[in-house]
């Protein structure tokens, strides 16, 4: 017998009858001898809603008020579901995250867990009930209610499984693995058996929806067993994201492409060439709570020197009013964007034995008059930011120039 925690997304549990077939495919678990603990997201659309909700009252909603809305998605999950178990003869209670509890920061709609207790969950496991806990939520050092952003019920899961030392952690999603790209822009991609754990935490980084970055993390750091699968086909036993590379030195170069459209590049111009200009800039970034990714620096004429950086593209406009009221005490010339712009990644643990990866995206992208705007590698990837109306033309050539549909 194992214990196990499965995690169901918002398209899985999307209707009612997706929520009983959910409550099936737990009690099959069950019935095969199982501890189950379950994490659901709000069904499909309602965060969406509920933010849209959220605005009519305010054009920045307080994040503290924001959180105490937001929670209420998952909250009708978890009992929906507990009620679909009981009505098959499962035994099963429902937790909101502040009950389990979940404890986080106080940083309200970006939340980061801090501590679980797993008394509740363990008492109603021996005691035969399957725990349906509500993801995405949990209760700050001050008591309040605080979310974790979006996606943030895959982390939930994964956390819950660390705490109780799970043998397994399943996230059930709209699609039944990883594959090498977003098969909707190209149809050629095909799902991945295993993929390393380095690997899957550099697409989740990337733009890949399947997993959240930071469940991947969790997972990393408390090496959780994590499998992803499909709530919405049988058969297929998903994508396992393992912690041992191939030793098949002769692997392919490139697992995987990750697009990402959240991203608007941010240009500062005509800075002085100065040792500290770099922290002041992203320093006043960083206090904002706004995350940055690509960042490039070119030094120009007379002691001068241009820095553009990448960050989410709902950020893009506070962003610019934060530099453009530090203009002169930064002494810029200019600071203006561009939030028409996307991300296109190559990854593989393939290219720490493999020449030419780079050469061979320039390549291809240079053969379709794709223009790059920036470039960041690491040792296992190669990213690079173009115009956002090419990125399915990017993804479906690079794709095929590495051969990914074999």
């Amino acid at each position: 017998m194992a214990l196990i925690v499965q995690k169901y997304g918002g398209t899985s549990v999307g209707s009612a009858e997706r929520i009983k077939n959910v409550a099936n495919r737990v009690a099959k678990a069950r019935a095969e001898g199982h501890d189950v603990v379950v994490v659901v997201s709000a069904m499909s659309g309602e965060t969406n809603r509920l933010v849209a909700l959220a605005h009519e009252m305010q054009d920045t909603p307080d994040p503290r008020e924001l959180d105490v809305v937001l929670s209420t998605g998952e909250q009708v999950t978890i009992g929906l579901l507990a009620m679909a178990l009981k009505n098959i003869g499962v035994a099963a209670k429902s937790y909101t995250g502040w009950q389990v509890a979940l404890k986080t920061d106080t940083a309200h709609t970006k939340a980061r867990i801090e501590s679980i207790d797993d008394k509740k969950m363990r008492a109603d496991l021996a005691a035969g009930r399957v725990v349906i806990v509500a993801g995405f939520q949990g209760i700050s050092s001050e008591g309040d209610i605080a979310t974790l952003g979006r996606g943030g019920s895959d982390t939930s899961a994964v956390a819950l499984a660390a705490a109780l030392n799970a043998d397994e952690c399943q996230i059930y999603t709209d699609v039944d693995g990883v594959y090498t790209t977003d098969p909707r822009m190209v149809p050629e991609a095909h799902r991945l058996d295993t993929i390393t754990f380095e690997e899957m935490l550099e697409l989740a980084s990337l733009g890949s929806k399947v997993l959240q970055i930071r469940s991947v993390e969790f997972a990393g750091k408390y090496k959780v067993r994590l499998r992803v699968l499909s709530s919405l086909q049988d058969g297929s036993n998903g994508t396992l994201i393992t912690f041992e590379e191939d030793d098949n030195m002769e692997r392919a170069a490139v697992t995987g492409i990750a697009t990402d459209k959240n991203q608007a590049r941010i240009n500062v111009r005509g800075v002085p060439d100065k040792p500290g200009v770099a922290y002041q800039i992203l320093g006043a970034v960083a206090d904002a709570n706004i995350e940055v990714d690509m960042i490039i620096q070119n030094v120009g004429s007379e002691g001068t020197t241009d820095f553009s950086f990448t960050v989410p593209r709902g950020d893009y406009k506070a962003t610019l009013s934060l530099l453009n009221d530090l203009k002169d005490s930064i002494g810029a010339a200019d600071i203006d964007g561009d939030d028409t712009v996307c991300k296109v990644s190559v990854v593989g643990m393939g290219m720490r034995s493999h020449v030419g990866v780079a050469a061979k995206i320039f390549r291809t992208l240079a053969e379709e008059s794709i223009n790059i705007q920036m470039i960041s590698t690491s040792e296992i990837k190669v990213s690079v930011l173009i115009d956002e109306k090419y990125m399915e033309l990017a993804a479906r050539v690079l794709h095929k120039a590495f051969e990914l549909e074999k």
